[in-house]
């Protein structure tokens, strides 16, 4: 745990779903200095693959690998994160306690529900987060971030804004293969939309991101409010 605020945090479901979408995001800001973090809000003890041991192992390296400044998990139910108040609270606390400038959570279009739960209530917390009379579980001080922002797990959308990760790909496909028991199907493992071609899927719509704004590779992200700009010459996002 770091005792200075966090530049970026990013939510996931799952360990692994942050790394899918936006791991070179991470990467690319820690970097340059900037202090990101990972909070997963399961356990994925209900993965078809793996177990919550080797996935913790996993998880682990995939964030040595990343150099993140946190990682953390508020240990809520895989397949259970329909919003209620006490999930909200629990999220509220932990922002306020790393008053991060931005945060991310996935996108709400995605196969697995559990991705668009947990956007949803990322979503819920970050507006709760900065409401003063709201007391949260620990009644910290109200925090707002900067910026909501949302990543792409499954499927390909079209993002409002790119983050060009060419430095950092090789980064961000090293701490993904470091989720073998999700993207590599063993003797005793089942086959999953994870473990048929999966990391090639990712590397091609990070390719096409890429392409699509003239550089390598890119990480797309979704906004609900539109993004101001200063200037359209000499300032990027």
């Amino acid at each position: 745990m770091t005792d200075q605020p966090l530049d970026l945090l990013a939510f996931g479901a799952h360990p692994d779903d942050v790394e899918i979408g936006m791991g070179g995001t991470l990467a690319l800001h820690q970097s340059k200095g900037y202090l990101t973090g990972i909070c997963d809000l399961t356990l994925a003890e209900l993965s078809s693959n793996g177990n919550v041991q080797q996935r913790q192992r996993e998880a682990s390296l995939a964030t040595d690998i990343l150099n993140l400044s946190i990682r953390d998990n508020l240990l809520m139910p895989d397949r259970g994160l329909l919003i209620d108040d006490e999930k909200v609270a629990v999220i509220v606390d932990l922002i306020r306690t790393y008053r991060p400038r931005l945060i991310f959570a996935p996108y709400f279009e995605d196969r697995h529900p559990d991705h668009g739960h947990c956007g949803k209530l990322i979503e819920e917390a970050y507006f709760s987060a900065g409401i003063k009379k709201y007391e949260g579980l620990k009644a910290l001080p109200a925090f707002r971030p900067e910026e909501l922002y949302f990543y792409f797990i499954n499927g390909f959308h079209q993002p409002d804004f790119v983050v060009d990760i060419s430095d950092v790909h090789g980064t961000k496909m090293a701490a993904l293969k470091s989720y073998k028991s999700q993207f590599i199907q063993s003797d005793q493992g089942v086959e999953t939309p994870l473990t048929n071609g999966y990391l090639e899927t990712v590397e091609s719509r990070d390719r096409l991101y890429g392409k699509e704004t003239g550089t390598l590779f890119a990480e797309g992200f979704k906004v609900k409010r539109p993004i101001k700009r200063n200037l359209l010459l000499g300032e990027s996002l």
